[in-house]
């Protein structure tokens, strides 16, 4: 026992370090209001890369968006709008006339409930000034949504996704790497 309380501050320092760059955690909420993880953003090159980390949310494979408002009203979260997309193009990653620029990849959560996974964003800027292309927190900013069930990729306007479970209101970071 006294390795483990030992070598626990160690491990702990690790897994800090190797926790993605960014400025401070925003709150991921559920439909009750709760908190129930973190989302990190900062700029890359070539977009926007969003690191999530929660807990409690439904075993399987979830849809995941970019919206149009930085607003999270429980429960269903319709205050985030409809999916960030300033180029009126159609839903879907697999759709010739897509995608939406809000538009990201499947996300899977564990059988335990635990999500943590980074996606990025292509094309996406945090800190571009607003009306130039890209720029994805304008006046009323933005808020990354996951969805109760898996986006299909093609289906307009949301890929089949279900209900909106979980929302944080995203915010800027001047950090690019």
């Amino acid at each position: 026992m006294r390795k483990l309380t030992f070598l626990l501050p160690i491990l702990m320092t690790a897994c800090v370090a190797n926790e993605p760059p960014g400025g401070a955690p925003m709150a991921l909420i559920n439909a009750a209001g709760v908190q129930i993880g973190t989302v990190r953003a900062w700029q890359t090159t070539g977009g926007v890369t969003f690191r999530i980390v929660a807990e409690g949310l439904p075993h399987g494979v979830h849809g995941l968006h970019v919206h149009s408002v930085g607003r999270c009203d429980a429960p269903d979260f319709a205050s985030a709008g409809p999916h960030w997309n300033p180029t009126a193009h159609k839903h879907g990653l697999n759709n010739p006339e897509g995608p939406h620029a809000g538009d990201l990849r499947n996300v899977n959560v564990a059988a335990n409930g635990v999500l943590g996974e980074t996606v990025t964003l292509s094309g996406a800027s945090l800190t571009a000034p607003v009306g130039t292309p890209g720029a994805l927190l304008d006046a009323d900013g933005a808020a990354l949504v996951i969805h109760a069930d898996a986006d299909d990729y093609v289906t307009d306007p949301s890929g089949k996704s279900g209900a909106r479970i979980a929302c944080a209101v995203l915010q800027p970071t001047p950090q690019v790497l």
